[in-house]
């Protein structure tokens, strides 16, 4: 059984981590506590017992489970070795029937006073709610235990704090996508090793429509049955499309939400996932150095975003760079960064557009300009702006370079060809599998070589190309590394030498698990700087690190994520 906790909490039986971080965790809400009836002391698991219990689903074999909340709720999955079959199983803590109703009561009770009340600090969202539990639990005269008041906490902080019978989901690092079909549907997720997996959580009618509505207000939009369908933005920079009702949705009320990560990729992780390899990568690195204009396309989850917030971080430090979107998903570690995000009206004002922010963004004389997906208008507008010198990266939806080129020159987004050559570099992602496993790779990086003047056609060069069947990546000769040795007066050789210490400095990323993205910034910018001392540096502990094996029992380098 493996374990995506990494060891750190306090567990039921069947978990491994130390005690100590359960304490760490509840001491805020036990400190808070002042003229309580109630004994509350910090939780331990090992004198009052587990909060969550789980003993198995009929026909399946538990693959692994990790906490997602602890020493709330925690993950399991199960799978059926007759159907092949895996299922994704939330556990909770389970209450009593005396439980239940005095939560139900505490819910009545805490509706108005809660978020009405004056010091109320979302900051201190956990000391405050649990305060005004043991305030009522002590009006109520009831005498409970200690698990008791945990167990009320944790759904009433569930309820007013997090996202409801969602809550453990959004939580969960391996998620990438939530989906709702419709009333008593199960939810399905997309997980990170499992792909498409039925949960264990499901809405009725009422609540279903309710939670939907709740979605809507609190991201700041109004959906109704008179405007069932509307796309928010969650408080946690997570994206959501709701509908509402059976008006467009026959099957009732449904939502599907593309979570937010607050960590980006970084271009040394993409490479240890094998969605590039370190060549790709280290030949992105010098192009966006050099700035050249970058498309990357693909399918729906092929990771277009993804890709290009990773390689945004190889943008020089002090370069001004302006991100557009229609909903916040880009964060770079950089100081002379200005991001903004379109608007609709909501009845006031007027709709702030993308093609609106990078006709705005132009006036702040950006050097780089990164728009989230170009589908339209400001598609022509970004394309007049790499003809004016702006280097820009941007997303579109495609599965090849010639759909791309197609989808640029025709409805609704017409750009003329004579302005789609300014573009350098294109890159194709799909969503793939490698044997069983779903994996997510670079087809092919084509370069835009110009207007053949003998047919009139847009003509490009593969870079390097996938081949699926040694799943490797094929590598051909560069115009645009050739541009790149030219216009910084490089030879060959000296050419060579640079793309070679961009690997290097991959290369020691990547073997040193370096996934934060501020440390990763970090050191480009230190190579930017000063890159002879740079590679110095990363060669003398390379070398320190091979001339000395770590003895027995040492820790070793982390793993992978997923």
């Amino acid at each position: 059984m493996s374990d995506h906790s990494g060891g750190d909490e306090s567990v039921p039986p069947g978990f491994e981590s130390p005690l100590e971080s359960i304490r760490w965790r509840l001491s805020r809400i036990a400190d808070v506590i002042t003229g309580s009836t109630i004994d509350m002391e910090p939780y331990d698991a090992r004198r009052h017992g587990t909060l969550t219990s789980f003993s198995g689903k009929e026909g399946y074999d538990e693959v692994e489970r990790y906490w997602v909340n602890t020493p709330f709720a925690f993950v399991t999955i199960v799978h059926n070795p007759d159907t092949n079959d895996y299922r994704y199983l939330v556990v909770e803590p389970e209450l009593t029937d005396f439980e239940e109703e005095l939560l139900e009561q505490v819910f009545t009770d805490s509706r108005e006073s809660l978020i009405f009340r004056a010091e109320y600090d979302p900051e201190d969202a956990e000391a405050v709610i649990t305060e005004h539990l043991l305030e009522l639990l002590n009006q109520y005269g009831v005498d409970v235990e200690v698990n008791t008041v945990y167990r009320l906490f944790y759904y009433l902080y569930r309820t007013f704090e997090g996202y409801d019978k969602l809550d453990p989901l959004m939580r969960d690092p391996h998620i990438e996508d939530i989906s709702c079909d419709g009333y008593d549907l199960p939810l399905y997720v997309y997980h990170d090793a499992y792909t498409d997996i039925q949960t264990n959580r499901s809405f009725g009618e009422g609540e279903l429509d309710d939670f939907v509505i709740k979605l809507a207000q609190g991201s700041g939009q109004h959906i109704s049955i008179g405007d069932p369908v509307t796309d928010a933005t969650l408080p946690d920079g997570s994206r959501g499309e709701l509908a509402l009702g059976r008006e467009v949705t026959p099957r009732g009320s449904a939502f599907t939400i593309r979570k937010y990560a607050e960590e980006p990729f970084t271009p040394a992780a993409l490479v240890d996932f094998e969605t590039f390899s370190l060549d790709q990568m280290a030949y992105l690195w010098l192009a966006i150095e050099s700035n050249k204009s970058l498309i990357f396309a693909g399918g729906t989850a092929s990771g277009k975003t993804t890709s290009m917030n990773a390689v945004s971080m190889f943008v020089p430090p002090n370069a001004k760079v302006v991100t557009i979107e229609d909903t916040r998903e880009l964060t770079l570690y950089h100081d002379n960064w200005l991001s903004s995000v379109t608007r609709e009206s909501l009845g006031e004002g007027e709709d702030i557009s993308m093609y609106d922010l990078l006709r705005s963004s132009l006036r702040h004389r950006p050097e780089f300009i990164i728009v989230g997906e170009v589908r339209g208008e400001e598609a022509m507008t970004l394309f007049q702006a790499m003809n004016t010198g702006h280097t820009t990266f941007s997303t579109m939806h495609a599965d090849s370079v010639q759909t791309v080129i197609n989808r640029l020159e025709n409805e609704p987004i017409n750009v003329p060809r004579a302005m789609i050559q300014s573009l350098d570099v294109l890159s194709v992602q799909t969503l793939t599998y490698v044997g069983d496993e779903r994996v997510r790779r670079t087809r092919t990086i084509a370069e835009i070589e110009g207007i053949d003047q003998r047919t009139g056609d847009l003509d490009y060069s593969m870079a390097f190309e996938y081949d699926p069947e040694t799943d490797s990546f094929d590598q051909f000769d560069s115009i645009v590394l050739e541009e790149i040795r030219e216009d910084r007066g490089w030879t060959r050789s000296e050419l060579l030498r640079e793309f070679r210490n961009r690997k290097h400095v991959l290369q020691y990323l990547l073997e040193h698990d370096v996934r934060d993205y501020r440390r990763f910034t970090a050191l480009v910018n230190d190579y930017y700087a000063d890159k002879e001392a740079v590679i110095d540096r990363i060669t003398d502990q390379m070398e320190s690190s091979v001339a000395e094996p770590k003895e027995a029992g040492q820790p070793q380098d982390s793993e992978p994520i997923g």
